[in-house]
């Protein structure tokens, strides 16, 4: 690859809002609130800092951006020059396989930060698409590693991050390699649920903002196989589902070998 394309800089960021002035016409973006105020600080960059630390993020001014659902923050190919951390809503990440389908990769909720594809190459290498009306917070990534050179603890805090992605990419691989479609999907469900409880919210009782054909896409399950999961679920008493509304997890029940009673 061209050195020209590891190159990471940062262009002045534009905000040009879903719908609003015609095309073309562009306003400033609005200033994300400050990190060290963030309900999510804990979950995203401020969290592990020591103290002041959260403040020192808090004078750079991150932006905020609105992401219409169905809308990306950054397409597979694009110049790496920001990190996005997700305020409100959630996302999916997408890459390109092998036959030129489209595979997801990760579900991302508020707290979390996409981007970190793209260090290795100075290009992404998936698309983060919203899966509803979202909202994120905007983060020049040089201007990040300048204050980590002079903020003790961040560096630590990006490792941190990016040792999640790392861990992340192995689960993957673990659900896909060695586990079957009851195995997957409770394993998907009980993820989502200790998220959702990380987020102040219920952990038994939440809705799931993807499809069950981008579920089955990520948990390399077709559509009729994971319908035919949940239903199963629903049969044994292991939850109650209504669309995407997902109710009365049966916590315990999911995390035990769920295949064994099925056979």
């Amino acid at each position: 690859m061209h050195p020209a394309q590891n190159a990471v800089t940062v262009q002045p960021l534009v905000f040009v809002p879903s719908t609003g002035p015609a095309p073309g016409a562009t306003q400033h973006p609005a200033p994300a609130p400050a990190c060290s105020t963030c309900r999510h600080k804990d979950l995203c960059l401020p969290g592990g800092l020591p103290p002041g630390g959260a403040q020192d993020l808090d004078r750079l001014m991150f932006s905020r951006r609105r992401v219409r659902r169905g809308e990306s923050v950054f397409r597979e190919g694009d110049a790496f020059r920001f990190l996005h951390a997700v305020r409100t809503g959630s996302f999916k990440c997408t890459a390109t396989s092998t036959d030129g389908g489209q595979q997801v990769t990760a579900f991302r909720v508020a707290g979390e930060v996409m981007g970190f594809d793209a260090l290795a190459r100075g290009r992404h290498t998936t698309t983060a698409t919203a899966l509803e009306d979202a909202e994120v917070c905007v983060i020049p990534y040089t201007q990040l590693l300048a204050l980590s050179a002079r903020s003790p603890g961040l560096p630590q805090v990006l490792s941190s991050l990016m040792s999640r992605e790392i861990v992340r990419e192995h689960h993957l691989m673990m659900l896909l390699g060695s586990m079957n479609a009851e195995e997957r999907l409770a394993a998907f469900l009980l993820n989502m649920s200790r998220r959702m409880q990380a987020r102040g919210f219920s952990a038994t009782d939440f809705h799931l903002r993807m499809s069950r054909a981008e579920i089955g896409s990520y948990l390399g399950l077709t559509l009729e196989t994971v319908s035919r999961t949940f239903s199963g679920f629903q049969h044994h008493g292991l939850l109650h589902v209504d669309k995407k509304h997902v109710r009365d997890l049966d916590l315990d029940g999911l995390g035990s070998p769920v295949g064994a009673r099925e056979h």
